[in-house]
């Protein structure tokens, strides 16, 4: 069963890295995107947590992004001393189409499994998966 997993979660790395190479963007800065575009404006910390990561990897994320035009820095309204971190208008709009990417990315690894096993599959994920 482990052997199983793996092969399918190494199909699903290459499919994701081949659904984000039209953005030459990695999968952790696609996630931190998608994470802003869902929750809004986060502190860098908030991002950490949300991605799981140390700050400084979120920082990394965050100054790559930055750098594309994707994400902006800008100051907290409730903490001057804070900064938050918010998706631009390109960045939405790159964001949203990776989204549709990675959608059908996802539809391809599984579109031979019958609907009754994707629910399935997605209970059996959802019951592993730990709580954020």
């Amino acid at each position: 069963m482990a052997d199983g997993f793996r092969a399918v979660a190494r199909r699903m790395r290459e499919a994701a890295r081949e659904a984000l190479a039209p953005w030459d963007i990695t999968p952790a800065q696609a996630r931190a995107l998608g994470t802003l575009l869902r929750a809004g404006p986060l502190r860098l910390g908030d991002l950490a947590e949300a991605l799981r990561i140390a700050p400084r990897s979120a920082t990394e994320v965050v100054d790559a992004l930055e750098a594309r035009g994707l994400v902006e820095r800008g100051p907290d309204p409730a903490d001057r001393r804070a900064t938050l971190v918010a998706p631009t208008a390109h960045g939405t709009e790159v964001g949203t189409a990776i989204r549709a990417a990675r959608a059908a990315e996802s539809e391809s690894v599984f579109r031979d499994l019958p609907a009754a096993d994707r629910a399935e599959l997605a209970r059996i994920l959802r019951a592993l998966t730990p709580p954020p």
